[in-house]
């Protein structure tokens, strides 16, 4: 709480006196009170430990115990159907364990329990109709047990006292149970886990009975199907002359694959005959010594060869020393050549000879091909009845496969049904045990909360009677308070469109008092704070100089740090004829917006930091006199301004001196205005603030600058 007074003259605030805000309720005071209270805080605090102490005394100590079931397949793979043995059936997902966790809190099982371990005859579990029950019920908070049958009332108290819950990241299930009486818990939590595991054995048994007593039907039916088909078969073969030969081939198709290969054979011999012959004639007609495999097989014509060589021999053993003239040697050249003549009549006949053996040959063909072509008739007519047997004979095939698998199936189920091969998919990994201290109640922690509580609420007690009892305590900071100066009429303050500007009423003691450094900086923040708090409104504002050389760009790099403290801000350097915000830059030589302007840099490059804060600067770039009137009339400026008021929560505009720049042009760009003035009650600074209230600035505030103002 703030409280002041101020005194106007002509509408302009001669000075604002503060107080110091309460700094809240004397805690000494209500330690005082407190301890003055001892007696009655102890005697209530003991009360309600001794109350709870009691309470919890009294109350039927319960005690709980845990069994733990591991999910898994515990299934021999050497007794696994056929179809199983490659599944891998030990993965179990969530859903699977959850699923589990149900059917260990299914009724059927909870029957079966508490059949097991009789818990209807218990009186813990059979509770009769109380006064206390009867009220609940009527108001709708529970069901009195006098309405409810036996067997509900047991199942109710037994859900009360389980918790059934799965393990996080495991395939386990705990199962806990609370009793009055330990043995009986852990005997319960015991009992639930091996009649679940019984309920899976069973259910598993009765699968493979029922599967057995199905196949069995169904392979009485499938062995008739199965004889009525073949005997169609069988049938239709014999009524349509449909026997097979090798290979279970047809007849007409197997004689037609015989022939084409004895006609196959015939037509190669009969090639090869003719080239032979043919090869023949022509060794006779060149002149040239006859040499082929047919002439070697001749007996014949091996003799003629053995003689040739001879009589070459002795004619070459006579020419050494004989001439050709002799008689001896022309006999020998006479005999030669009689064997060679001898030969060639040899050779002559061979060839006839195989010029016969090829026209055998070519007799055959024709005699296999039109054996083939009655065939080909035959098969023809047999094509159409072989379809329909194929037909019979699929249908017969299938029956047949379908009867063997249920046979197989059937064979399986039974010897799995004999063996007992039907382990349940969970073993217990953890037995449940006696406890031996109760779950419920915690008696020392529930004495200690209680007497906590107790503690806490009689304390409470005693503070809230000390505050209502003195409520002019709490403002005896205010009453008592000294005022203190914050400020003079340059003192930051919104002034009004029309009220002329007034002098100073301020004091030597004032100003003794607050330094004119000190005061500017009070005076920033104070409107600092006045702008975050104005929300969209005091988004940006502008920064403008009665005169050259009055502090603007300081005061205009002081109020954006002081913005930059809470939220992001960003100054920028406007004052194209005067610009100094860059040499604040930790890049002094970074491009501004006239280079963005120009074409010379992008967005992204005018944007830099403050040397000693949080702050971003933007500065006016490199230009010289001339170039600095275009810039400033540039409509990109706007652009400018309007893509850092999105990036940015504050942006603080350094406008210079009001002479060098066009008002006109930059109050669209921020509503408020700040005007730094060496004289603030000066006519030369009415006249300034009225010319920028004529411009279209919605506000404009004074801040007391100078000389010392700009040095700094």
């Amino acid at each position: 709480m703030v409280l002041g007074r101020k005194v106007t003259d002509g509408g302009m605030s001669a000075a604002t006196v503060v107080y110091a805000p309460d700094e809240g309720p004397d805690m000494a005071a209500l330690g005082r009170r407190l301890w003055q209270r001892k007696g009655r805080i102890l005697a209530t605090t003991l009360i309600f430990g001794a109350v709870a102490f009691v309470v919890v005394t009294l109350m039927t100590p319960q005690y709980r115990s845990e069994a733990r079931l591991l999910l898994e397949a515990r299934e021999n793979v050497f007794l696994r159907a056929d179809a199983e043995k490659n599944a891998d059936l030990s993965t179990l997902d969530a859903e699977a364990v959850a699923s589990q966790t149900q059917v260990v809190l299914s009724r059927d099982l909870a029957r079966e329990v508490i059949a097991k371990e009789k818990l209807a005859q218990k009186r813990e579990f059979n509770p009769t109709s109380s006064v206390l029950r009867t009220v609940l019920g009527l108001l709708g908070m529970t069901r009195d047990p006098g309405s409810l049958t036996r067997d509900e009332r047991v199942l109710e108290s037994y859900y009360e006292r389980l918790n059934v819950y799965a393990i996080d990241k495991s395939r386990v299930i705990a199962i806990d149970f609370t009793s009055a009486d330990p043995q009986l818990a852990a005997d319960v939590a015991n009992a639930i886990a091996e009649t679940y595991l019984q309920m899976q054995q069973a259910a598993k048994r009765d699968q493979t009975r029922a599967a057995s007593a199905w196949l069995a039907g169904e392979i009485d039916k499938m062995r008739a199907k199965v004889a009525e088909a073949e005997a169609k078969v069988e049938a239709y073969r014999t009524q349509s002359n449909l026997y097979a030969g090798s290979n279970n081939t047809l007849l007409p198709t197997q004689q037609l694959t015989e022939i084409n290969s004895q006609i196959a054979a015939a037509r190669g011999q009969q090639a090869d005959l003719e080239a032979r012959a043919t090869r023949l004639r022509a060794l006779i007609k060149s002149g040239q010594p006859i040499d082929s495999s047919d002439i070697a097989n001749s007996e014949l014509m091996r003799r003629l060869a053995e003689q040739r060589m001879i009589i070459q021999a002795q004619l070459a053993e006579q020419s050494t020393t004989l001439l050709d003239q002799h008689p001896r040697i022309k006999e020998l050249k006479a005999q030669l050549a009689e064997i060679d003549q001898l030969m060639r009549r040899e050779a002559e006949r061979l060839a006839r000879q195989l010029d016969n053996d090829a026209k055998v040959a070519g007799e055959r063909i024709r005699t296999l091909t039109a054996s083939l072509d009655q065939v080909k008739k035959a098969a023809s007519q047999t094509n159409e009845r072989d379809l329909e047997l194929r037909a019979l004979e699929r249908e017969a095939k299938t029956q047949r496969d379908l009867l063997e698998s249920y046979l197989a199936k059937y064979r399986e189920a039974t010897a799995r049904e004999s063996i007992n091969a039907a382990p349940p998919a969970a073993r217990i990994i953890s037995r449940a045990t006696p406890a031996i201290k109760p779950a419920y109640p915690k008696k020392l922690p529930t004495v200690l909360v209680a007497a906590f509580a107790g503690f806490a609420l009689s304390a409470g007690f005693v503070v809230t009677g000390a505050l209502l009892a003195s409520p002019s305590a709490a403002a005896r900071g205010l009453t008592g308070a000294a005022p203190m100066e914050l400020g003079t009429a340059a003192a930051v303050m919104p002034l009004a469109a029309s009220p002329p500007l007034a002098p100073p009423a301020t004091s030597a003691a004032m100003a003794a008092a607050v330094p004119p450094a000190a005061q500017r900086e009070q005076e920033i923040a104070s409107l600092a704070r006045e702008l975050r708090a104005a929300g969209e409104g005091g988004r940006r504002i502008a920064v403008l100089g009665a005169e050259r050389n009055v502090g603007t760009t300081f005061a205009a790099h002081a109020l954006a740090r002081a913005l930059a403290e809470s939220a992001s801000a960003v100054l920028v350097d406007l004052a194209f004829a005067t610009p100094r915000i860059g040499a604040l830059s930790v890049e002094p030589e970074a491009p501004g917006i006239a280079d963005l302007v120009r074409g010379r840099a992008s967005f992204g490059d005018i944007v830099t930091r403050d040397a000693s804060s949080r702050l971003h600067l933007v500065g006016a770039g490199r230009l010289d006199g001339m170039e600095a009137a275009a810039v400033a009339a540039s409509p990109m400026i706007a652009t400018v301004v309007e893509a850092l008021a999105r990036s940015y929560q504050h942006v603080v505009l350094d406008l210079g001196a009001v002479p060098d720049c066009a008002l006109e042009r930059f109050a669209a760009l921020a509503p408020r205005a700040l005007l730094v003035t060496a004289d603030p009650a000066a006519a030369a600074t009415r006249a300034t603030r009225a010319a920028i209230l004529g411009a279209g600035f919605a506000e404009v505030r004074i801040l007391l600058g100078g000389a010392r103002a700009a040095a700094a």
